[in-house]
């Protein structure tokens, strides 16, 4: 029997069981991908929003200003990256100036700063502003981070405090008894008091489980990238357009290790996996980005890949208990400003919703914080070789591209939490993200993830159980 157990390791449900890992609770959390942060957290534009755009009463405008100011102590405490890169806002002629000055207003009420640039003075910090672009308003405090990054950093803060991981776990039916939930799954029945429904896209699906009527519903839409070399600086801010009525925009973001991010589309599609790309979506992409942007390099081009955001009916995030189910929460419809946000989503089910009803004693035996992982390209030539004296693998480069040696992908294997898949490798110690997108690294990830997890490289995968990269002629 468990108090309770988390559906989806994305940044809310990491978030709430890093936190929920400081009490005295028997935890787990559970998703049905292959690794942590495999859903919207993977794929989305890393902002951490001020909180300047949501409107007012909403609990995303609530949520998002709260969840800002809550980062700078968690990126202390998991070691994890974030740029301050501040956000220009920028308008094309007067309806749109007009638009902007209810941005600032909200943004003055909620003491968020900024400040009035015209075209001209914004085009003297960003040279690649579109000429059609009148005035702009600045956030210089918005920042940029890698999202998977702190919820696998929160999900390793939470199971070395000794809640239970439960990766390739689909629920498939709820049911509920006189004091207690039982958890249908692929890999059997788990018991709990409580529920928190943090399922991203399939959050509907499974509120319906339990909730006649959970009083939303979530349409999935799809968001398409590009992603610039970081040979090339094309922008130094995040630059958006006036936001519309499919929300943000198209955007060109700057990342933390210095790539550019080129989109997002704003589609709705059916299927819950569908993160192709599209001609027509990245057609898309570019004529967008033609209002505030000039001079694209496209040439510089490495990636593109797409991302499903949970949009909701509400047009809201859904945080509160269902209401003919006790004990069953939701933390749904979290879609953009949903990564900025997370830490205050957090902050709010346990102390406005579970504290009421479940005791909460705090654990003194509990570790909050996560030492950041070795870091070859962090550390000066000298420190770099010390570290290569004392273990050569850290000195035997795997990615050129981003200078990743095998010492760092061991230790992401090992680690708490730790990649069993070439994309999981990637996404903790990024070989793969260059130039040449894993060409000449991916087999050597390979031949490392099965020689350290001691098994054949035909079972190693790239992501999903089912995307096994090696086949035999035997099998």
């Amino acid at each position: 029997m468990y108090d309770i157990v988390i559906i989806g390791a994305g940044i809310v449900g990491t978030m709430l069981a890093r936190d929920l890992s400081g009490y005295r609770l028997r935890l787990a959390l559970v998703d049905r991908e292959n690794d942590i942060a495999n859903g919207a957290t993977m794929a989305n534009s890393a902002i951490i929003h001020t909180g300047y755009d949501p409107e007012d009463g909403t609990m995303k405008a609530r949520m998002n200003v709260r969840g800002a100011r809550m980062y700078e102590k968690i990126y202390q405490d998991l070691g994890c990256l974030r740029k301050v890169v501040g956000a220009y806002v920028a308008a094309c002629g007067d309806d749109e100036e007009k638009t902007l000055a209810v941005l600032k207003q909200r943004a003055d009420e909620r003491g968020i700063e900024n400040v009035y640039l015209s075209g001209d003075e914004a085009r003297c910090q960003e040279p690649n502003l579109g000429d059609d672009v009148t005035k702009v308003l600045s956030f210089p405090t918005t920042a940029v981070v890698y999202p998977w990054e702190i919820a696998i950093a929160c999900a390793e803060t939470a199971v070395n405090n000794g809640a239970d991981l439960m990766l390739n776990t689909e629920v498939r039916d709820i049911t509920r008894t006189e004091n207690s939930y039982i958890l249908h799954t692929d890999h059997g029945d788990i018991e709990t008091r409580y529920v928190i429904d943090a399922a991203g896209t399939g959050a509907g699906k499974i509120a319906r489980m339990v909730c006649e009527d959970p009083g939303f519903t979530i349409q999935p839409r799809k968001g398409e990238y590009f992603v610039l070399d970081h040979q090339v600086e094309y922008v130094k801010h995040i630059v958006f357009p006036v936001p519309g009525v499919k929300g943000k925009g198209v955007l060109a973001v700057p990342t933390v290790y210095g790539n550019t991010l080129l989109g997002p589309t704003s589609d709705p599609v059916q299927a819950l996996d569908d993160t192709s790309t599209t001609f027509k979506g990245l057609d898309s992409v570019r004529a967008d980005l033609n209002k505030t942007m000039k001079n694209v390099p496209y040439r510089y081009v490495i990636r593109n890949f797409a991302g499903l955001r949970p949009s909701g009916s509400t047009h809201d995030f859904v945080i509160r208990e269902c209401e003919d189910a006790p004990g069953f929460i939701f933390a749904a419809c979290v879609e953009s400003p949903g990564l900025a946000s997370a830490p205050a989503i957090s902050e709010y089910i346990i102390n406005e919703i579970l504290s009421k009803s479940l005791t909460l004693e705090k654990d003194p035996d509990a570790v909050m914080t996560r030492k950041r992982p070795l870091v070859m390209a962090e550390l000066t030539d000298e420190e770099r070789a010390e570290v290569i004296r004392e273990n050569p693998a850290y000195g035997r480069i795997i990615c050129r591209c981003e200078q990743i040696s095998e010492g760092e992908i061991i230790d992401a294997i090992h680690r708490t939490c730790g990649a069993h898949t070439v994309k999981g490798v990637k996404k903790r110690v990024r070989p793969g993200m260059g130039r040449c997108q894993g060409g000449f690294c991916e087999p050597r990830v390979l031949d490392i993830l099965a020689r350290e997890l001691g098994i054949s490289p035909l079972d190693i995968v790239l992501d999903s159980k089912a995307s096994r990269i090696l086949e035999s002629e035997n099998r």
